[in-house]
């Protein structure tokens, strides 16, 4: 998708400002809500009056007001020019104002891979009736309501407290709707704002999916039971959602130039409005402070009021820092793989066999005969251009009859296959780069295709190079392998997934957790063909994605099923349970493996670990938050009183929350420190928790302490006796580390854990030091 300049601002007006340009950017203006003048009896009516100084007759005041705000925030956005914003910004009044961003996509068998089995007698599926009573918001590109997986067959009344609708547009009767999809909107007046007016023959103008990531992502979440699903023949089976019974609400926010926060920011007010239970959020943007970033703001305001937030963590992985959507009110979710895979290898002249993935319905190569074989970088012509199988840049000569090795990057995996068919290559072999490593994709290529790692990729060019020396001349065949189950280790880290350390708030770990993203079998839509090319026109009532967005929904759903066996859970409580009981451990019962490395991965890889739903519906203790707790984290970050109000619509007295503490010592289960060494030899830091007992009403936990070497952790009290349900106890947590040698600049992180343990429930939490030798 293209970047298009775009810049929405959030303000506190106090007063009218009157100022005049020709407006042509976006701002989104966010007023107190008490400081409406009397005289206007309603709060657009003093939004346009404010904006009547600024009007000109080149642009009429009716068509500035874009969106107007009141449940997560109140006020508007608008178009005004970059000297009107100049003047507010140093007007009485104003807070904050703020670029708006363009936020981009973070693109069968999980439920099973999770232990949500529909035959158990007992278990979070039966205790919470499938989610039947929930909603779930899904902020994405659409949906294709057409879908099975959108069915209603057996569903009761919608819930009563839902005041949501299913608008009627463009190829979107109100039959689109039903008991399982009960609201259905689009927000597009942000993304038209800066782009004009949407092109019609492209995309719909309703909240129907164009794309096939809606739909995908809202089956994730809440799909119904669909069988038989398959995707091209792959992935046999049932395909069901988290809750299969939760009901949905689609929030058309995503489009062909992107996703605009005017319009993000607009759907989190009107799905909190409506009564969602949850969010489901799998597109993100670059990482900004809090009071600048338009998704924290909405999904504060979503969190104060009782919304669970659950958002992809991205897909920026595997480097370091790439973790996006991090505000501690949300929950951030990474990608780990499923025990099953799509193997699809490759077989060389000279008789070696390259693992790879594919997932490819078409005729097959023949696996008794070899074809020729090239890569696309020793072709001629621009070497950088053509190894990357970028759109003409491939000599058809030199291609036609052939099988073709891609590098990846710049443009998507199934368009350089596309590149290569139109060049007459009869198949391609899609190599990583060093930064990918070895973490494998699968596809729904539109030839003979399949997608090796990074070594594989370097093995195969060292064979061209070798075998064009020779009297062979370099060959080679891909054999297809269908579906492979019980894969061995899993889950594993995709090597996609967004890592930490936290780019805002250091002391917040994430990714919160991860949770199935690799290889996903899901929904999609009628229009879009499985490949997601213009050029491909194969219908699937189902497609396979790999990406955070498909992790997510995942988590989403499992809230949603949370929710509904606890419904006094808050959020923050509903977080707590995923986090205190996933697991770190894969099927061989050792150390979940880092897909693009293959060693061990860590704590910035996986947050927590793997959610583990089954458990999460009885943590035993849990870690609560209050909406004022997140405004003494934010005092304690240094936040201004301006800025956090800008966030919290809360006036901050941060005076006692600086006395009170640091910022780490917010109520979540990790507890993350980082120490500038400066040689100081020996360093510490505490942290001060407090748990909520919702288990057995007599209880008593005792703490198991698992440190680091170099690390010492102290716990007092080391035992929390319980008396009844919800009650709450305090405890006292004591890190010290010795300094270690570093090089200026550089780091290192250790990690361990503490667990509460009753002999029944394991209450984990992570523990983890962050040592930086300053430059």
């Amino acid at each position: 998708m293209a970047t298009f300049l775009s810049f929405s601002f959030f303000l506190f007006l106090s007063v009218s400002v009157s100022v005049s340009a020709t407006p042509h950017t976006t701002f989104i203006v966010r007023v107190q809500h008490d400081a409406k003048p009397s005289l206007f009896p309603t709060h657009r009516h003093w939004y346009q009056s404010s904006l009547t100084a600024l009007s000109d007759h080149s642009h009429p005041l009716s068509s500035r007001i874009i969106h107007t705000y009141h449940t997560v925030f109140h006020g508007f956005s608008a178009q005004l020019s970059a000297l009107e914003a100049s003047k507010l910004q140093s007007s009485y009044g104003v807070l904050s104002v703020i670029p708006e961003q363009v936020r981009h996509l973070h693109t069968t068998r999980s439920p099973q891979f999770l232990g949500l089995k529909t035959s158990d007698t007992s278990g979070l599926l039966k205790e919470s009736d499938f989610g039947s009573d929930l909603v779930i918001g899904v902020l994405d590109t659409g949906i294709w309501p057409e879908r099975q997986s959108f069915n209603d067959k057996g569903l009761g009344p919608v819930p009563g407290k839902w005041q949501g609708a299913c608008v009627v547009s463009t190829n979107f009767p109100a039959t689109s709707c039903n008991r399982k999809l009960i609201g259905a909107k689009y927000f597009s007046a942000g993304y038209e704002a800066t782009n004009g007016k949407m092109n019609e023959t492209l995309e719909h103008r309703s909240p129907r999916d164009s794309d096939g990531h809606g739909t995908h992502t809202a089956s994730i979440a809440a799909g119904r039971y669909v069988f038989p699903a398959s995707t091209l023949g792959y992935a046999r089976g049932v395909a069901a959602g988290m809750a299969p019974k939760a009901r949905l609400a689609a929030y058309k926010v995503c489009w062909n130039a992107g996703c605009f926060d005017s319009d993000i920011l607009a759907a989190f007010d009107s799905a909190v409005s409506d009564g969602v239970d949850v969010i489901s959020l799998s597109v993100g943007g670059v990482v900004v402070p809090y009071y600048l970033d338009a998704i924290a703001i909405g999904a504060y305001g979503a969190s104060d009021h009782g919304v669970f937030v659950s958002a992809s963590a991205g897909n920026g992985g595997p480097g370091g820092l790439t973790v996006t959507n991090i505000a501690p009110w949300v929950t951030t979710v990474g990608a780990g793989a499923i025990d099953r895979d799509f193997p699809a290898d490759v077989k060389l002249g000279n008789g070696k066999l390259i693992p790879g993935v594919s997932v490819y319905g078409g005729p097959a190569l023949a696996h008794h005969r070899l074809y020729p074989l090239i890569y696309a970088g020793n072709e001629g012509g621009d070497g950088y251009s053509a190894s990357l199988c970028l759109e003409g840049s491939l000599n058809p000569k030199s291609v036609k009859g052939k099988i073709v090795l891609c590098d990846r990057g710049i443009n998507s995996r199934a368009a350089k296959g596309e590149v290569v068919k139109k060049a007459g290559g009869i198949g391609m072999i899609l190599a990583n780069g060093v930064f990918d490593g070895e973490g494998l994709v699968a596809d729904c290529h539109v030839l003979p295709a399949t997608s090796v790692g990074a070594s594989s990729g370097d093995e195969i060019r060292r064979y061209i190079m070798s075998a064009s020396k020779s009297t062979s001349p370099p060959e080679a065949t891909i054999i297809f392998k269908g579906t492979r189950i019980n894969v061995r280790p899993a889950p594993v880290v995709a090597s996609f997934s967004a890592r930490g350390p936290n780019p805002e708030s250091p002391e917040i770990l994430k990714p919160d957790v991860i949770a199935p993203g690799l290889n996903i079998l899901a929904a999609w839509p009628d229009k879009v063909g499985p490949s997601g090319l213009a050029s491909d026109k194969r219908k699937t009532e189902f497609n396979i994605l790999s990406g955070t967005s498909m992790a997510c929904p995942h988590v989403s759903g499992l809230a949603a099923l949370l929710k509904a066996a606890h419904p006094e859970w808050s959020p923050a409580a509903i977080k707590s349970a995923l986090i205190t009981t996933a697991y770190t451990l894969d099927n061989r019962g050792e150390t979940m493996i880092d897909e693009s490395t293959g060693n061990s991965s860590t704590v910035m890889d996986y947050g927590a670990g793997h959610v583990h739903p089954q458990k999460a519906m009885d943590p035993g203790l849990i870690y609560d938050i209050s909406s004022y707790d997140y405004v003494d984290f934010l005092c304690n970050s240094n936040y201004t009183t301006k800025n956090i109000q800008v966030i919290t619509r809360k006036h901050a007295d941060c005076s006692g929350a600086k006395r009170a503490g640091h910022s780490g010592n917010l109520n979540i289960p990790s507890m993350t420190a980082v120490f500038q060494q400066y040689g100081k030899g020996k360093m510490s830091t505490h942290f001060i928790r407090s748990v909520t007992n919702v288990g057995e009403a007599k209880s008593v936990y005792e703490v198991r302490i698992k440190a680091a070497r170099g690390m010492e952790v102290r716990v007092e009290p080391r035992k929390l006796v319980f008396r009844r349900v919800g009650q709450k106890l305090n405890f006292l947590v004591r890190v010290k580390v010795e300094e270690v040698k570093l090089a200026a600049g550089s780091g290192v992180t250790k990690s361990g854990w503490i667990e509460w343990w009753d002999g029944k429930h394991n209450v984990a939490s992570p523990v983890v030091v962050t040592m930086q030798e300053p430059v």
